[in-house]
């Protein structure tokens, strides 16, 4: 590169300065070392060259814009920036000079930050080479820690909240947004909403043009269907099984279409509306009714057919398979695939409300709110550690991570699930459990340790989580 701005400096000389050598050594030129410099230390310089060595002392004048930074909080410069403006100043003799860049806050994963200095003018009329500026980038970095808020929107708890660690990002969702997720993966399974305590009825028949009527045991309310019956997803996560109450509720979708049976679907309830006493959740609404699913492949992709119980005809839609995500959801309210989780790559954990199996002597289907569950399927890893005196949460470190503890949730994705807090009692609101934290590895392989703070807000009113977390190294 300077041996290229040597060479079109020369040319300029030759073309502006007559036969006399004094004038033409005069002429100087001056460009940045690089147009672009990535940063991975603390404190970076940034090199402007000069053609030949300086005829004497001087400055350059830098200006700069700012993408997604502010001097002073993300960055500082040495000499100090004034009016969106650097002098740097520079002997007789030499051949370049360098102003430092500081880097005061780092870009967390999924920011693009970086500052483009340019060049306007300096002391000794040389000329501006082709590198006048160059763009100084954050490169991204895993976010260390802190307080961060999970809202599920109050005590109905509208939302599903997809909580990214290493961002330090949260994605909230209407619960009520989707109706089924289809897997990406290699396998044909599909999930039902448990956030609205959805269940499914597997019939004989496979033609969906034959009206139904309604199965009154088709139910996941509190305590009333045993998980042996299979109308539920397993809670586990697990989408690939074989019998009642293993895997998912709908069967694997086969390559024969007339294996694929038509299922009863209990809608269940819309988001409550219904305004509860401080510290008490009122999550279901209104019953959402029944309709007739049958679903089918489609190439690399499926096939839904819907309709009413009592219609002889039905709706049918094409859906793709999206690999950057664990599913991609359907609605049929709507008729369309909907946005719903992240990139699979792209969030830890998700709070929700939640059907999950309940033992009271024998294994039923239980709606609970202020649940918890891990990117199992995304590669999230996650153990659970009880506060002693010899362990505490602010004594942990990366040296302490036990690396075989992380291997339950390789199949279960209910690690933290409802365990993070206190269930209340007849006389006795829901509480943070303070004798425990947890330990998350995402997908990257960064570590963090997790712990809850609030469950509800100043106001005590449930659905506005509160937790900590810090990275470990």
């Amino acid at each position: 590169m300077k041996k290229l701005l040597f060479l079109s400096l020369f040319v300029l000389s030759l073309a502006s300065c007559s036969s006399d050598d004094n004038n033409a050594a005069e002429v100087n030129g001056v460009a940045f070392a690089t147009t672009s410099l990535n940063l991975t230390a603390t404190e970076t310089p940034v090199v402007i060259n000069f053609a030949a060595p300086t005829s004497s002392a001087g400055s350059l004048t830098v200006t700069y814009t700012e993408n997604a930074v502010a001097e002073g909080t993300d960055y500082a410069t040495v000499p100090a920036a004034a009016a969106k403006t650097i002098v740097v100043p520079f002997e007789k003799n030499v051949s370049s000079v360098s102003f430092t860049f500081k880097k005061l806050k780092e870009a967390v994963e999924g920011q693009v930050k970086n500052v483009v200095f340019t060049i306007s003018s300096n002391t000794i009329n040389a000329i501006l080479g082709e590198n006048k500026t160059v763009q100084v980038n954050f490169n991204e970095t895993a976010y260390t820690g802190g307080i961060l808020s999970a809202d599920v929107g109050g005590p109905n708890q509208p939302n599903q909240v997809y909580l990214d660690l290493s961002s330090g990002t949260s994605v909230a969702v209407n619960r009520g947004a989707w109706d089924f997720g289809f897997s990406t993966g290699t396998d044909f399974r599909v999930v039902i909403n448990g956030s609205l305590k959805m269940a499914v009825k597997k019939l004989e028949t496979s033609d969906i043009t034959l009206t139904q009527t309604i199965n009154a045991d088709v139910s996941v309310g509190a305590g009333t269907t045993a998980s042996s019956n299979g109308y539920v997803d397993n809670p586990t996560g697990i989408l690939a099984g074989a019998g009642a109450g293993i895997g998912t509720a709908i069967a694997e979708v086969s390559a024969t279409d007339a294996d694929n049976k038509v299922y009863l679907v209990n809608m269940g309830f819309a988001v409550g509306t219904a305004v509860p006493t401080a510290g008490s959740v009122i999550v279901d609404g209104d019953s959402r009714g029944w309709k007739k699913v049958r679903i089918l492949r489609n190439g690399t992709g499926y096939k839904i057919q819907y309709a009413d119980l009592a219609s002889t005809t039905f709706t049918e839609k094409t859906i793709t398979k999206e690999a950057a995500y664990n599913f991609t959801f359907f609605s049929l309210t709507s008729g369309n695939t909907v946005s719903v989780e992240p990139q699979k790559a792209k969030w830890d954990l998700n709070f929700t409300v939640f059907t999950n199996y309940l033992n009271t002597g024998s294994e039923v289907t239980y709606g609970y709110s202020d649940f918890i569950v891990s990117n199992m399927k995304g590669g999230t890893q996650v153990y659970q550690v009880l506060v002693t005196a010899d362990v505490t949460y602010a004594g942990f470190t990366k040296a302490k991570v036990v690396e075989a503890n992380f291997t339950p949730s390789a199949t279960d994705q209910r690690i933290i699930g409802a365990n993070w807090r206190n269930g209340g009692g007849p006389s006795t609101l829901p509480s943070i459990r303070t004798d425990r934290f947890y330990v998350v590895k995402d997908a990257a392989g960064n570590y963090y340790k997790v712990k809850f703070l609030a469950m509800s807000n100043e106001a005590g009113i449930r659905g506005h989580v509160t937790l900590e977390s810090a990275i470990l190294k």
